[in-house]
């Protein structure tokens, strides 16, 4: 990340702030955020409004009512060791405020401020409802303390609700739609952009889900009330982790010189939120047990959903799952998520006529079609790694 978009700010110039409260909201490579005071004290200065900002830039100053502040020269002297840091603040000298810098915030974006009447609502909420024209103050909140997340905006936005494919608000005849680019929406182009360069194919195998499905059924007939839902997902998930571990050639990013081969299967899957996608990443799946996965899976999707996740949740990411089967999509091509050297398309599950003992029978498939990066991956690979996933899913204890 170099550079990160200022939004909005929360606070005025010559108000009090309070370290942890909502300052301004910052839009980066993968995720749109609040970011948190660091320090108690009053803004002082904006030093920039919103657009954007290189990482480590002088954007604001707190301090003292009444301090004068005076805006650093390009190439400023570093921060004095006197000076106090927290989430990417520092101070220029010792006898001047504290100032904010633009940096990737670590932290979980709080719950927005109630003060001066303004809306509680998450960043990515905020976001959905400048895109569709949606009135916050309209909008009943079901977050914490009935902060208004973004499945809310999508709700009443789609209300009365909408016959499944049609858009969500039709237009006008004649009308014009302009929805600017975000810098999620800006940074999937350009990566997009990059697979067009990149030499990849694409093998599909069909799996007979019947095992998956009544071993998914066994499995949520033993959980207790309240737990995360064992999904086909989950499963999935799993039988790609411990596929991906025996057959590490697949699990693997390329470096430019080198292809580099990992031992933990952290799987990346594509989660769309409204107009938005995301793609959070589960670190070492193959360690997990499926009520484990499915713990994990429910909470990337409600923080996706909520507009709560992090730069270092999209990150070291090994192999991506897209599945469009919720969607009655039976099959298609998933492009390739770099560095990464494969992804994993998923269509529905359907009952379609297969020959069984030599009858034709009705069974539940699913097609799945791997697209690889052949610099990094050859053919006959990653037709093992599809056949070992396809004898996973269709024979489960072959996990064991």
């Amino acid at each position: 990340m170099e550079s990160g978009t200022i939004i909005k700010w929360l606070k005025g110039e010559g108000e009090p702030v309070k370290k942890g409260e909502p300052l301004y909201e910052l839009d980066t490579d993968k995720v749109t955020q609040e970011v948190e005071a660091p320090f108690d004290g009053v803004l002082l200065k904006i030093a920039v409004g919103e657009g954007e900002a290189p990482v480590g830039a002088t954007i604001a100053f707190i301090g003292e009512a009444g301090e004068e502040v005076t805006l650093p020269e390009p190439a400023a002297a570093p921060a004095s060791d006197s000076a106090a840091a927290t989430n990417g603040a520092s101070a220029p000298e010792a006898d001047t405020a504290p100032v904010v810098e633009a940096a990737p915030a670590a932290e979980e974006p709080a719950a927005a401020s109630a003060e001066g009447g303004r809306v509680k609502a998450s960043p990515l909420a905020r976001r959905i409802a400048r895109e569709k024209s949606v009135d916050l103050a309209q909008v009943r909140g079901t977050g914490p303390d009935g902060r208004i997340v973004a499945e809310d905006v999508e709700r009443f936005e789609a209300a009365p609700a909408a016959p499944v494919g049609a858009p969500a608000r039709a237009l006008q005849p004649g009308a014009v739609d302009r929805v600017p680019l975000t810098n999620v929406r800006k940074t999937l182009i350009r990566r997009l952009g990059e697979t067009t360069s990149i030499p990849t194919f694409q093998l599909s195998t069909t799996v007979d889900m019947t095992e998956t499905i009544a071993l998914r059924e066994r499995l949520v007939a033993r959980q207790q009330e309240g737990e995360a839902r064992i999904s086909p997902s989950d499963i999935l998930t799993k039988a790609c982790a411990l596929a991906l571990v025996r057959h590490a050639v697949v699990n693997a990013t390329f470096a430019g010189d080198a292809v580099e081969r990992h031992g933990s299967a952290n799987i990346a899957s594509a989660v769309a939120v409204g107009e938005s996608l995301f793609v959070p990443v589960i670190p070492a799946c193959e360690q997990r047990t499926l009520a484990e996965l499915a713990v994990a899976r429910v909470d990337v999707v409600a923080r996706a959903r909520g507009g709560k996740l992090t730069q270092q949740d999209m990150e070291g990411g090994t192999f991506t799952i897209s599945n469009l089967g919720p969607f009655g999509v039976g099959q298609f091509i998933a492009v390739l998520n770099p560095p990464q050297a494969a992804i994993l398309a998923v269509g529905a599950i359907e009952e379609r006529p297969a020959v069984v003992d030599g009858q034709i029978v009705p069974r539940p498939l699913m097609t799945v079609t791997l697209t690889c990066d052949h610099r990094a991956v050859d053919g006959a690979p990653a037709a093992e790694f599809l056949a070992t996933l396809k004898a996973f899913l269709e024979e489960p204890g072959l996990m064991l």
